[in-house]
């Protein structure tokens, strides 16, 4: 322990340069950099949810409501390792949540949050297990839908003393999976803590779109002839835009929406599709949808772009990222579409795979036939029923999450 107490000591330089680096880099604020040190107007006695980005935040949605409902007295802090995540849940606008990037895993930029937002507990989504963030703290830690794959447990295996002392500090688990809980508690974690295993993903409700945005879109977009790239990843673009230009030889009539995971990306993107010749148009600019391409870099409107997307391939999956959440277009009704990295959604996409409720694409020219191949609107609707029956999407029962949480609070 005291070994890795030295290892971020010496490597806070590392840390703090890192961060000024992507503000000199206009990557980010001094406002950001101000917050991943810890610095901010808090209030005591707060609840602390923390979040990797976008996807745990979101899914962590249906949580914070129950919370309120509980705790209808307290504020909410809600962090995020990346900005897009806070702007997310900013977006949401939800009374006494305040959201804010997630101090670095520094025994003093801890410290300093602590000292402003004094939570009254920790909760942590899904694999976010920060040494310090989880040992510094003085108050309950609650990891909710927590993940940890074999590979995963097999290096923490290999610090049995770290791994000890950290999870000795996790006051109540719930994991994602029976094969999450069962490692979990090799490492450690003792049974009577380990609760019911919970995903929060089936809770995700989309957002209504804007009326407004519903009527203007309409005229540039049908439901069957366009496709939606939700959240993709560098790397994928380029495959994604020559599937789109063999797709159009057959189907002239295609229209893409890109929307990438990190709207910063935006230049890069629209660089790649110029080099295309494609034309396009770009949503944070105000511009309206033009002939082929639409760039959807704007963050809490992916709802929008499912309502007028028949088929939707779901990004992060052509590489290592472990791909995103099908949950979401199987409830808007659009087909799925995903590459073969889904690790974070394995159990998921493999009971889609299998009912034949998705398609598994690999290349640009896998995408290509798949998107070819469902050019008619009953096939898109038919395969998007498949989904829609084999998750059920039901509800998950947050009550005993909620009462886990008062009794370690309270």
């Amino acid at each position: 322990m005291l070994l890795y107490r030295l290892i971020p000591t010496l490597l806070t330089p590392l840390l703090i340069g890192g961060a000024g680096i992507r503000v000199l880099r206009g990557r980010e604020g001094l406002v950001d950099l101000s917050q991943r040190l810890g610095f901010g107007r808090g209030t005591k006695d707060a609840i602390w949810l923390h979040g990797a980005s976008n996807g745990e935040l979101t899914s962590s949605r249906p949580l914070i409501e129950a919370l309120r409902a509980a705790y209808p007295e307290r504020r909410f802090i809600v962090t995020a390792n990346t900005t897009s995540g806070r702007d997310l849940v900013e977006a949401w606008r939800i009374p006494q949540v305040t959201a804010r990037l997630a101090p670095l895993d520094l025994r003093l930029t801890l410290a300093v949050f602590r000292a402003r937002w004094r939570p009254a507990v920790l909760i942590i989504l899904e694999n976010e297990l920060w040494p310090n963030r989880i040992l510094t703290s003085a108050t309950p830690v609650v990891c909710i839908g927590a993940r940890l794959s074999e590979k995963s447990a097999r290096t923490w295996a290999r610090f049995p003393r770290l791994a000890r002392d950290i999870l000795e500090r996790i006051d109540y688990l719930s994991a994602q999976d029976e094969g999450t809980a069962m490692r979990f508690h090799g490492l450690g974690v003792a049974s009577d803590r380990i609760g019911p295993v919970v995903s929060l993903k089936p809770d995700v409700v989309l957002a209504d779109p804007d009326a407004r945005d519903l009527v203007t879109f309409a005229r540039y977009f049908h439901w069957s002839n366009t496709i939606l790239a939700a959240s993709t990843h560098e790397g994928e673009e380029e495959i994604i835009l020559d599937a789109f230009l063999i797709a159009r030889r057959g189907r002239p009539d295609l229209k893409l929406i890109l929307a990438p995971r990190h709207p910063r990306r935006a230049a890069e993107i629209s660089a790649l599709i110029m080099a295309r010749g494609l034309d396009h148009s770009t949503r944070s600019l105000g511009e309206m949808p033009g002939k082929d391409i639409y760039l959807a870099d704007t963050l809490g409107e992916m709802a929008l772009w499912y309502q007028f997307s028949g088929v939707s391939f779901v990004g992060g999956s052509l590489f290592q990222r472990g791909g995103h959440t099908p949950y979401e277009p199987a409830q808007a009704g659009s087909a799925i579409l995903h590459g073969p990295h889904v690790a974070n959604f394995q159990a998921v996409y493999a009971q889609l795979d299998q009912a034949k409720a998705a398609l598994v694409i690999n290349d640009a020219q896998g995408l290509a036939q798949a998107i070819i191949g469902l050019e008619s609107e009953r096939s898109q609707t038919e395969l998007a029923q498949r989904a829609r029956a084999t998750l059920s999407l039901q509800k998950t029962d947050l009550d005993p999450l909620i009462q886990a949480i008062r009794r370690l609070v309270d």
